[in-house]
């Protein structure tokens, strides 16, 4: 069972219960390369089907908390985006007699 948070709907507990269990079962049922599967094609549609569904609800949930757009952080890869303080822009151009736009 997913952790209890504070900020979470009972909805979006559900939303990601369903998800986690729904992706542990594929993962538990997946045989090795060459073997056949154990579900029918049709079970396997129908599965895809309603992780598309509790993406898009968890999608509208989020997009409707304001909490749209948000992408994971691996703390081993580098951030595509630096911030830089205003601060540190402006000092470089001092005594250049330069603006912003190299003029």
């Amino acid at each position: 069972m997913p952790e209890r948070s504070p900020e979470l709907s009972q909805e979006q507990q559900i939303l990601i219960a369903m998800r986690k269990t729904l992706a542990a079962i594929i993962k538990d049922v997946t045989p090795p390369p060459g073997m056949r599967h154990p579900l029918s094609a049709h079970t396997i549609e129908d599965v895809r089907q309603c992780l598309g569904l509790i993406s898009a609800r968890e999608k509208e949930l989020a997009d409707r908390d304001g909490r749209g757009g948000e992408r994971p952080h691996y703390a081993d890869r580098p951030q595509a985006a630096q911030v830089v303080p205003i601060s540190g822009l402006t000092r470089g151009l001092k005594g250049r007699g330069k603006g912003p736009d190299g003029h």
